[in-house]
């Protein structure tokens, strides 16, 4: 059963969501910091980087967005991969300086770097995510039954206009085509919303869609997941939730108003604060680091304590298990995204090996984003790569 608290209190609104009565992931909202991810802007090209093969655009903000080249192109496949034609082109050919580009925010900036930006809009719906200048229909990979999927597929295709296209949720799996056509239909209005602003070239930069805020965006991805009941401590907030569930048709999920702390109600200091810590222990007695750089996370396992019963192999092999379960729930926690490289005890049985990436996929599953576990190297360790799902503000 799936739980969110929503616990607000000065000028900061911290987001828990728990799963069976354990915190799986946190989110943190404050008013002193703005939030670009989603949001959606005619920008102006300030700078041309042939080098880099990327522009600088002034979206209006503190700082310009970054774009790269592929982000500019047309995409055409969601697995496109297209690096060595993108050598073949000059940048200078596509875009110039001056030039409007309508772009989504896809990364917030952060220490120093700027904010990611792309001209590939998502528009996210309740089962579907409209992509209006991708021509393609595609299905989550987290639908793992076939038939569904092609089922899916097939339905979104006899609706969504030409030189658009759509992922598939995972919250779609079962729905039926009216389902599925009402939740495109409002996209497709929303997204002719947008486009339609009108303004003049001395107004850029301008912004021209305002993402949704945490908790709503919260809200579509869980209420068709189990969400069974939220708590919340101002009572203005009970009052938004319910009219947006009641919009959806989801008043069977619980808000319910507390008028105290929620996150020392829930005691739910203890497990925020083992999540922010550099080691974390397990119950047999061994740890794993967790260290963020700016290129990638590196997480190391470590026997401690324990010693195991039998030989060295399978000591490895029992601590490496219980480490992979406690990894795959950090990174949620965490909400690690990137390149994340794990270096587990050696184990030298591939047998032993496969059994851990097959533990780790099945762990994943409980994730609500994209992970690509792509194996041991050469050196032992085993590398993955997770999109995170929210910037923690």
């Amino acid at each position: 059963m799936k739980e969110l608290v929503i616990n607000e209190q000065d000028e900061t609104e911290k987001i828990f969501l728990l799963e069976d009565g354990i915190l799986a992931e946190r989110y943190t909202n404050s008013v002193f910091k703005k939030r670009l991810e989603g949001n959606i802007y005619v920008g102006k090209v300030q700078n041309v980087l042939p080098g880099l093969q990327a522009v600088f655009v002034n979206v209006g903000e503190n700082r310009n967005a970054f774009i790269h080249l592929k982000d500019i192109l047309p995409k055409v496949d969601v697995v496109q991969d297209e690096s060595e034609e993108y050598d073949n082109i000059n940048i200078r050919d596509v875009v110039s300086v001056g030039d409007p580009l309508i772009v989504e925010i896809k990364r917030d900036s952060y220490n120093k770097k700027g904010a990611r930006a792309s001209t590939h809009i998502n528009l996210p719906g309740r089962y579907l995510v409209l992509l209006p200048n991708s021509p393609f229909v595609t299905a989550s990979q987290k639908i793992e039954d076939d038939k569904e999927r092609e089922r899916l597929v097939e339905i979104v295709k006899k609706f969504v206009p030409e030189n658009m296209g759509a992922i598939i949720r995972t919250s779609a799996v079962g729905k039926n085509e009216k389902a599925l056509e009402k939740d495109l239909e409002l996209l497709i209005k929303k997204w002719e919303e947008i486009i339609s602003i009108e303004f003049e070239k001395e107004e850029l930069p301008k912004l021209i869609y305002k993402a949704d805020n945490l908790v709503d965006k919260l809200l579509i991805d869980l209420m068709d997941k189990d969400l069974k009941k939220i708590y919340v401590n101002k009572k203005e907030t009970q009052v938004k939730i319910k009219e947006r569930l009641k919009e959806w048709n989801k008043e069977d999920i619980e808000v319910i108003y507390e008028n105290k702390n929620l996150e020392d109600y829930y005691e739910l200091s203890k497990q925020n604060e083992i999540a922010d810590d550099r080691k974390v222990w397990l119950k047999s007695g061994g740890f794993i680091t967790i260290d963020k750089t700016e290129a990638l996370t590196a997480i190391d396992v470590n026997s401690a304590k324990y010693t195991g019963k039998k030989n060295l192999e399978n000591t490895a092999f029992d601590i490496n298990k219980e480490s992979t379960i406690e990894i795959a729930k950090q990174i949620r926690l965490r909400d690690i995204g990137g390149i994340i490289v794990i270096d587990f005890i050696d184990l030298q049985d591939e047998n032993h090996r496969k059994e851990i990436i097959n533990l780790f996929n099945n762990e994943l599953k409980k994730d609500r984003t994209k992970v690509q576990v792509e194996g041991f190297t050469k050196l032992n360790l085993l590398e993955l790569t997770r999109k995170h799902i929210c910037s923690e503000y």
